[in-house]
């Protein structure tokens, strides 16, 4: 009865709704008055709002899945299982995350104080989970995090940049051919692993 696109779209942004609610919730409380009302409405609003940003955040770094491939987040780990690449890197190890442009596909580039380093494609299965581990990340500004993945290494963003292809028809333009690295976030201390 309902159409599937629109559950998918309602379960995405699940997150947003029960934060609207919270903060309609703590409006409910403020309206009712009164010298204790009043200020925790105020609080449950700001909650909501606070709670609002992450889940609209998380829910622009989520993208569809297409590339190939299993992330996996475990025990202060992130591993990539892909059909030709793949591997691990430990969360206390990680000395940078950069988003590359390589091809017309984007991955994250994550690489340890040690220097062994991962790719994993942005679109590929449960790489969703990423938004909450690299926001945990020590100084890691989430919302440059979501801003990063609409934007090309140009600055000029992605979606709705067409151009007619070989008989006419509209084609997405990709970025451009050699990889490109934008930095994302860098734990203090790790220039050096950074250079290399």
């Amino acid at each position: 009865m309902i159409r599937p696109d629109l559950i998918a779209a309602l379960r995405r942004a699940q997150g947003v709704i029960w934060a609207l609610g919270i903060a309609a919730a703590g409006a409910w409380l403020a309206w009712l008055g009164g010298y204790l009302l009043v200020p925790l409405g105020l609080a449950v609003i700001c909650l909501g709002a606070a709670l609002g940003v992450m889940a609209w955040r998380r829910m622009r770094f989520a993208q569809d899945t297409l590339a190939p491939g299993l992330v996996e987040v475990d025990e202060g780990q992130i591993g990539y299982l892909g059909p030709t690449i793949g591997g691990y890197v430990s969360l206390p190890e990680l000395a940078e995350l950069r988003l590359i442009t390589m091809r017309g596909r984007r991955l994250w580039r994550l690489k340890q104080t040690d220097g062994q380093t991962i790719l994993i494609p942005i679109d590929a299965a449960g790489a969703d989970q990423l938004f909450d581990v690299f926001a945990s990340l020590p100084g890691m500004d989430t919302g440059a995090l979501v801003a990063a993945l609409g934007q090309t290494m140009a600055g000029q963003t992605m979606a709705g940049r067409t151009a007619a292809g070989p008989s006419g028809q509209t084609l997405p333009v990709l970025a451009a051919q050699g990889p490109e690295m934008q930095m994302i976030w860098r734990r203090r201390g790790a220039a050096e692993v950074a250079r290399s």
